[in-house]
């Protein structure tokens, strides 16, 4: 699947703030996933034309504009997420397409797989997107 990388936020996040999303997300974040988090921290995907995905950033209190540009943050969204009807029980939410749709990591045993799904929010079906994170950032 073809994806372009666009809209990134300006700065990433330091480690502690994706360890305490971890903490109270009780699970274990792929790498390339957290790489992206430290130097990105959020931004967009775009899997095809016209199919733009809103990527979830992590929390970082550590001053007011980091606290804006971070809100409302990974563990919040998945909050929200888990009220869907048919939201998968074993699941991350990492991004949204603005419809409902989330992009999903699913979780075995307390840690997140490398690949990526797609989450329909009116069929509750998962469609397979991409091998790990890091292939979302390929041209």
């Amino acid at each position: 699947m073809a994806t372009r990388w666009a809209g990134v936020v300006a700065f990433g996040v330091a480690e502690q703030w994706i360890d305490r999303a971890e903490q109270e997300l009780c699970v274990v974040l792929p790498s390339a996933y957290r790489d992206e988090l430290r130097l990105y921290n959020g931004g967009e995907v775009e899997l095809a034309e016209d199919d733009v995905w809103t990527l979830y950033s992590v929390l970082d209190p550590s001053d007011r504009k980091r606290l804006s540009r971070s809100a409302p943050g990974l563990v919040r969204e998945n909050t929200t997420a888990r009220e869907w009807t048919g939201f998968p029980e074993a699941a991350i939410a990492i991004a949204d397409d603005g419809a409902g749709n989330r992009l999903i990591f699913r979780v075995i045993e307390g840690r997140c797989e490398d690949s990526v799904w797609l989450w329909d929010h009116e069929t509750a079906a998962l469609s397979y997107v991409a091998a790990s994170f890091g292939e979302l950032r390929s041209e």
